[in-house]
């Protein structure tokens, strides 16, 4: 067979083709490579949590944004209240879990093993914690309260402590407030129970309010920003163990659900309802969605949920005000770390 000049030359180009391709390959098995170092092996994939009833938490608005794969979560179930969201945490049957800063230092001071990772709720201007009475109620002041019944969803949680607050700041002495009695009353029957004389207080917030708001005949006697401002109340909790055996995993969750926190905070209030709108109707939990068309805002007050110990600090110095806590028993830097949450300071220029 004779070799000709023309032959020669297209097996040179096919071998430079081919020696190209073998580069590209191995330029993106490198890549491949890197970016498998570059992502730290996690511990633990399958993530527990509870839920609420008719809302999105930020751990599924995570996990919808695509913020916590490889990480899976699990829905136990839903939960009644914070402070039993967070001891769920404390026994290990779920791995995340929120509630009201004095909650979580309450339980942080009886030794429990858990830390603050991330503020995930809060109030401002417009998502905020009203206390109503009806509006041809005598009750005016905070000293009118002596005597009667306020209605709140759980003891010893958010509502209490800013009803507690109010009380102190309005000149009432610890025997005056006791006379003022709370009730733990289902959020959804708090509208009816004060309509209908069984409390003369009743604590409303979102979708009850703005509906009560609606039909008329109460008014607003004060609220929790009227006394905090806007301020972060609660904050999401892990488990010292968990923390401990799973560092890489919780970093990928808390830096997930804290970016969940900050797109919610910057992206219009429609395009954040549509969103929870369509993530509850696509986990069929035969739940009714009607309180997402009201809302408004995520209440936190940095981006992303970073805690200061400032906003501790108010809890920590009322818990010994009350007597629930030593002097210096328990300082800010005890209950939370800021080391997960991806605006952390030191972490991104956006952090504030």
């Amino acid at each position: 067979m004779k070799i000709t000049i023309s032959m020669l030359r297209r097996l040179v180009a096919g071998l430079r083709a081919r020696g190209r391709q073998v580069g590209q390959a191995a330029i993106g098995l490198t890549a491949l490579a890197g970016s498998a170092m570059a992502e730290p092996q996690l511990e633990k994939t399958e993530i527990r949590y509870q839920g609420w009833a008719g809302q999105v938490t930020f751990v599924e608005l995570a996990d919808d944004l695509g913020y916590l794969a490889p990480l899976k979560l699990k829905w136990i179930g839903n939960t009644i209240s914070g402070p039993q969201d967070i001891q769920t945490v404390v026994t290990g049957d779920i791995d995340i879990g929120g509630a009201f800063y004095g909650a979580i230092i309450k339980l942080i001071a009886a030794k429990a093993p858990i830390k603050a990772v991330v503020g995930y709720y809060g109030s401002d201007d417009n998502t905020y914690n009203g206390y109503y009475v009806k509006e041809d109620s005598p009750i005016k002041t905070a000293r009118d309260l002596i005597g009667k019944k306020v209605a709140v969803n759980t003891l010893g949680a958010h509502l209490e402590f800013v009803l507690r607050e109010y009380l102190a700041r309005n000149g009432l002495t610890p025997a005056e407030a006791k006379q003022v009695t709370l009730v733990a009353i289902p959020p959804v029957t708090g509208e009816q129970a004060l309509r209908q004389g069984q409390v003369e207080v009743s604590t409303l917030n979102g979708v009850l309010r703005d509906k009560a708001l609606e039909r008329g005949g109460i008014r607003r006697l004060f609220a929790d920003s009227d006394i905090f401002g806007n301020f972060t109340g609660g904050s999401y909790v892990l488990r010292d163990k968990f923390i401990k055996d799973n560092p890489n995993t919780s970093r990928k969750l808390i830096e997930g659900v804290s970016r969940a926190i900050a797109w919610a905070q910057t992206t219009p209030p429609e395009e954040v309802r549509a969103r929870f709108e369509r993530i509850i109707a696509d986990r069929k939990r035969n739940e009714d969605a009607t309180p997402i068309k009201y809302w408004k805002s995520t209440g936190v007050a940095t981006k992303g949920g970073v805690i200061s110990d400032a906003e501790l600090q108010v809890w920590v110095d009322w818990l010994v005000k009350d007597g629930l806590l030593k002097p210096d028993q328990l300082k800010p830097s005890d209950i939370y770390t800021n080391e997960f949450n991806y605006f952390r300071p030191g972490k991104t220029a956006e952090a504030k």
